[in-house]
């Protein structure tokens, strides 16, 4: 069996996309959640791409979603908490544990002289 030490199975393609690592990097640090809109805010994504990122993180038991009717001004409406499940932070942190090896690696390869490249 040959050896692939450059497919990094331990880089989760549910985390491995821009906007859910935002997503999960905003949450990582709220024990309180966030509402739908400061993580939009914060991840910088429309409605509907923050609702279909939230749905992936959602299937896969990393987040949970908790809507609640919140008073503003003199109206109710319902407003969305998101948060980080304990299932999701042991994932989130097990997939940076791995990023950081893969980029200690390539900083490494990258910085390491080499004979022969044209300067």
């Amino acid at each position: 069996m040959t050896s692939s030490p450059f497919a990094y199975p331990g880089l989760d393609r549910v985390f491995h996309e821009r906007a859910r690592l935002g997503i999960m990097t905003s949450l990582a640090g709220r024990a309180d959640g966030l509402s739908f809109t400061e993580l939009k805010q914060l991840c910088g994504v429309t409605d509907g791409n923050l609702n279909r990122h939230l749905q992936v993180l959602e299937e896969a038991g990393h987040v949970a979603l908790s809507r609640q009717v919140a008073r503003t001004g003199g109206s109710r409406r319902p407003q969305t908490r998101v948060l980080l499940t304990e299932a999701g932070r042991a994932a989130f942190a097990t997939y940076l544990d791995e990023l950081a090896q893969v980029l200690a690696e390539a900083r490494a390869a990258a910085t390491r002289p080499m004979k022969g490249l044209p300067a």
